[in-house]
């Protein structure tokens, strides 16, 4: 079975609003730190010489918010208090959420932006299927050509509420994106609403989480490699984070044969 890696690097070289600091400890530092650590914790004393080539292990640490990268959003980051009671965070959602059969739609025509439900019910039209209970939706809007620049952050569509709702009545729990928000850019949202003081314009994908329990996964990639719209399975399961309202994803493609 083919595996399709749809997901993004977390890279420190390339730009975000909130920047990620990689620091990298060699094998040789490594062993000095083992040895160090060993003798203030544990009270034994250790030469790193005595390893070959005085190295042990590297070790990297990284400084970064849980939405870096390829994430799962879960419903406590949409806010404290939904309409079905409280939101769960990323480490309590049922896990068969995240291994599921996936329909990819391209919308990339709609440029910057919203995605009404009248574009997703042609999308879906377009392609011949309709999304079952627990199918995970995936948006290709092309954002993804964008990654490490700012471009990433404002070049894109994101769906409206009606468009959310919809894939929510069909039985969808997960849906993606490959772009930084399932919203529309944040720069589109407060001009449209600074043009009609309309407050359903600003976030409204993800408010809809308030209202009713899903999630969201977020700055997906490599859309282009899926061989058809449908026939595969994906697999997206976020890390563990204690009370978190997001966590890392390492999302692929299982494509039948």
């Amino acid at each position: 079975m083919p595996v399709i890696d749809l997901s993004s690097p977390v890279d420190a070289s390339g730009w975000e609003p909130d920047p990620i600091v990689h620091e990298i400890m060699t094998p040789a530092e490594g062993a000095r730190h083992m040895a160090e650590e060993m003798k203030t914790h544990f009270g034994l004393d250790f030469d790193p010489a005595d390893l070959p080539g005085g190295e042990l292990l590297s070790l990297d640490t990284l400084t970064l918010t849980s939405h870096t990268g390829t994430h799962v959003d879960a419903p406590s980051h949409y806010g404290s208090q939904g309409d079905y009671g409280t939101p769960r965070h990323i480490d309590q959602m049922p896990l068969d959420w995240f291994w599921r059969p996936g329909v990819v739609l391209d919308v990339r025509d709609v440029g910057v932006g919203v995605i009404d439900r009248a574009r997703v019910e042609k999308a879906l039209a377009d392609i011949g299927y309709q999304p079952k209970p627990l199918d995970i939706v995936i948006l290709h809007t092309g954002a993804s050509q964008h990654v490490g620049t700012p471009r990433y952050f404002t070049d894109f569509a994101g769906l409206d509420g009606p468009a959310t709702d919809y894939l929510l009545d069909l039985g969808v729990r997960v849906i993606g994106t490959d772009a930084w928000s399932l919203d529309a850019p944040f720069t589109d949202m407060i001009r449209r609403y600074q043009e009609t003081g309309d407050r359903s314009v600003l976030w409204p994908a993800h408010f809809a989480g308030r209202r009713r329990e899903y999630c969201q996964v977020e700055r997906l990639a490599n859309l282009d490699a899926l061989p058809e719209p449908f026939g595969f399975q994906v697999a997206c399961f976020p890390v563990k984070i204690a009370g978190a309202g997001a966590g890392w994803t390492r999302a692929v493609a299982l494509v039948d044969e």
